[in-house]
Parts: structure tokens; C-alpha cells; sequence
């Protein structure tokens, strides 16, 4: 039992020091302005809107050259969205 003891001791140390240290980094990095703010924003819809488009575009040109019974369109179109979210989601996850 002390064994188990001293590793649920260890883990809840670990954790008191990343959230230290998460404050501490926060404490030292520079306060942002609302315009940073903005301009994270504007990332973030870029990130999503530039791969619609472009699965929007490609979905547009395989319906003319390559027809099917499903829609190029839209099944790019998802993809797109789908990537751009990922995409974004990343970005915020590493900010």
C-alpha cells in the first residue's frame, strides 16, 4: 500500500508543478492587445477558409472532368471543412 501511496504522491507533485509552471509562463509572457486578439481570430477563419475553397474548387473541376453519381462538390467540400478544422485546431492548441 505504500508503494501505491508514493506514486499517487509523485503524480499529484508532477501535477502541482505543471500547473506552476503554466502560471509562471503566464505571469512572464507579455501582455496581449485586443488587436493580437483580432488577428488570431482572422488566423483561425483563414485556416478554415482557404482549404473549403479549395476542396470547393477541386469538388467543382473533378464533377466536370470525372462525373459520378455522388457530388465531387460537396463530398471536397466536407473534406476541406474538415481539414480547416483540424488545421485551426491545431494552431489555437499551439498558442
Amino acid at each position: 500500500m505504500s508503494s501505491t501511496y508514493k506514486k499517487n504522491e509523485n503524480n499529484f507533485g508532477r501535477q502541482v508543478a505543471e500547473k506552476e509552471n503554466r502560471k509562471l509562463k503566464y505571469l512572464r509572457k507579455k501582455k496581449e492587445s485586443a488587436w493580437s486578439g483580432f488577428g488570431m481570430f482572422g488566423m483561425v477563419g483563414w485556416s478554415v477558409a482557404v482549404p473549403v475553397l479549395l476542396g470547393t474548387a477541386l469538388g467543382i473541376w473533378l464533377d466536370k472532368s470525372y462525373p459520378q453519381s455522388f457530388s465531387w462538390t460537396l463530398t471536397c467540400l466536407l473534406s476541406g471543412l474538415l481539414i480547416g478544422c483540424i488545421i485551426a485546431w491545431n494552431w489555437i492548441n499551439n498558442e
